[in-house]
């Protein structure tokens, strides 16, 4: 074992968990990604209320193993209001999940964005289908 820091947690009746911190530190990258898409369900577009994951504007989600998250996303339209805040909300919402160090959110035009990305969850919840 490397000398990273060691800490161990106990639970009720189970066998402790070993988390190591520093360099040699572990994630689980596709529990991570399910609690930062969760994340991203919490942000919504003013215009249209669907969330941006169900909308189809993530076009891109990469965790890398220190935990840092680059997203590529897109809006529903370059002229949209919120271009210059979106991006924000996102990166703040996805630095909130606990295993996430930092991310990176960077706009996209190409593809742009047509209804034909979005979830079936978001089409139902707009009488689409």
């Amino acid at each position: 074992m490397n000398e990273a820091a060691q800490t161990t947690a106990y639970m009720t009746d189970a066998a402790p968990l070993t988390t190591l911190t520093g360099a040699s530190r572990k994630i689980d990258k596709e529990d991570l990604e399910q609690q930062i898409i969760g994340a991203m369900k919490t942000v919504y577009d003013p215009e249209i209320p669907v969330n941006i994951y169900d909308l189809g504007l993530i076009y891109d989600l990469v965790i890398d193993d220190e935990g840092h998250v680059d997203l590529l996303m897109t809006l529903t339209a370059p002229g949209c209001p919120v271009a210059g805040s979106m991006p924000g909300w996102v990166q703040a919402a996805v630095e909130s999940v606990p295993g996430v160090e930092s991310c990176t959110v960077e706009l996209a035009w190409e593809p742009p964005w047509n209804m034909e990305m979005m979830s079936m969850r978001a089409r139902l919840e707009l009488n689409m289908i």
